[in-house]
């Protein structure tokens, strides 16, 4: 398989956290797993494969083991399926000068910048109703809908002197169409539903993000480089699912640990929600796998923590050729050179001593020596699921990640040569006895 492609074709086919889980669920039942509702009784066994989603956004994914969770413990992955973007307003129909415009605001630390003058589109779900009551619906515009113009160079002069300062609140509202056009946002997304026979009353809440509609691509002399929107942290999910759904014994026998996949929403506003990591979707699913496979020892869920660990894999700073500065020096990860072991000694990311020297022993089994990555002492450093999960879970875990350019822009910059490496290293994490 052609990884470096596999991974632009599921940022593409994810241009929302729900699409990303939904294409997660996708590949997951093509590998054999079959999906668990919250609602329902559990009963697993030995070498099942399932996985349960929540609010759409998150998603958990196990291969159950041969030993129980109590004396083998979990081996999770954990990344988020939520990036920077522009999300839709609820009442987001504006009409100024002419133009019709869509009222929105940033979610999380985007580069709103990068924004403009790009082909954007729409997608998310929409709550519609229907004859059999309210129901939620994924939507992909999948086309050029929405611009964010430049003000051009003749009415800005000062713009080379002071550089370009953009107000979200009044500098982040597209255009969608002329004002004549009488086009608004429930007629567009009822037309859009057609097949659901949506009329526009009948759409009642949304989310909906804007995404860049140009796909990714490899660039660069030698093709070294992926050009892509979401690549921080959809790369990450890619790279769990790939491991998790390529373990099997060589027999097909289950490995020995209970090995799983964590992909959370909402990490770039601080993982605060039911399906974050800072909420109980996590400790509900593993106290539940521990029920469903009849443990029944006393203490189950805190023996098994404590033989748990977690890969929190989050894109990492590379060192940006033109900004050297702003990296500690002998901590400048290079793309290309293989994962980025993260660390922070204020707790913003979770690794130690112990899980670092886990981390880096699996990458030289399979060849790779990792880098490593601490922000300057002078810079607040960024925030990841690791020490979120650490804290909800008390699950031991290490910060890693692939190195990356132009991170939170509308379109992030990564390594072909780093796509590989860390789907080897969390593979072999998933199969060490």
């Amino acid at each position: 398989m052609d990884l470096v492609a596999d991974l632009l074709a599921y940022i593409d086919t994810a241009p929302t956290p729900y699409h990303a889980v939904a294409e997660a669920a996708r590949r997951l039942d093509a590998a054999g797993f079959r999906p668990l509702r919250e609602a329902d009784p559990w009963r697993l066994a030995a070498g099942d494969r399932v996985y349960v989603s929540r609010a759409g956004g998150s998603l958990i994914a196990m291969r159950i083991g041969a030993e129980s969770p109590v004396r083998s413990g979990f081996r999770l992955v954990g990344a988020h399926t939520d990036s920077p973007n522009l999300r839709v307003k609820p009442l987001p129909d504006v009409s100024a000068h002419g133009y019709r415009q869509l009222a929105m605001e940033p979610y999380g630390g985007l580069l709103l910048h990068t924004w403009l003058d790009r082909d954007l589109s729409l997608a998310g779900r929409v709550s519609v109703r229907t004859p059999a009551g309210v129901r939620a619906v994924l939507v992909d515009l999948r086309r050029p809908l929405l611009h964010l113009p430049s003000l051009a160079i003749h009415l800005h002069r000062e713009l080379g002197q002071d550089g370009l300062k953009l107000n979200p609140q009044q500098h982040a509202a597209p255009i969608v169409a002329l004002d004549e056009s009488g086009a608004d946002l429930a007629t567009v997304l009822a037309d859009e539903l057609g097949h659901h026979d949506a009329a526009p009353r009948d759409i009642l809440a949304f989310d909906l993000m804007a995404y860049d509609t140009q796909p990714g691509c490899v660039s660069g002399a030698r093709g070294e480089f992926v050009h892509a929107p979401r690549l921080d942290n959809l790369a990450s999910c890619h790279a769990a699912l790939a491991a998790l759904t390529a373990l099997a014994g060589a027999d097909g026998s289950a490995p020995a640990a209970t090995c799983g996949i964590v992909l959370y929403d909402h990490e770039e506003v601080g993982s605060r929600s039911a399906q974050g990591a800072a909420g109980p979707f996590l400790v509900d699913t593993l106290a539940r796998v521990l029920d469903a496979c009849g443990e029944a020892e006393p203490q189950a869920f805190a023996r098994a923590a404590a033989r748990s660990l977690l890969v929190s894999a989050d894109m990492a700073h590379a060192v940006h050729p033109n900004y050297p500065d702003k990296h500690e020096a002998g901590h400048r990860p290079v793309i290309g050179r293989g994962p980025v072991i993260k660390v922070n000694a204020n707790q913003s990311y979770a690794t130690d001593a112990e899980t670092a020297g886990r981390f880096r022993a699996l990458c030289q089994e399979r060849g790779i020596e990792p880098q490593h990555y601490v922000v300057r002492s002078d810079l607040p450093c960024g925030s990841t699921i690791g020490p979120v999960t650490a804290t909800r879970a008390g699950i031991r875990a290490v910060d890693v990640g692939n190195p990356m350019l132009a991170m939170h822009s509308c379109r992030e910059v990564a390594g072909t040569a780093d796509v590989a490496p860390m789907i080897r290293v969390l593979g072999c994490f998933f199969e060490r006895d």
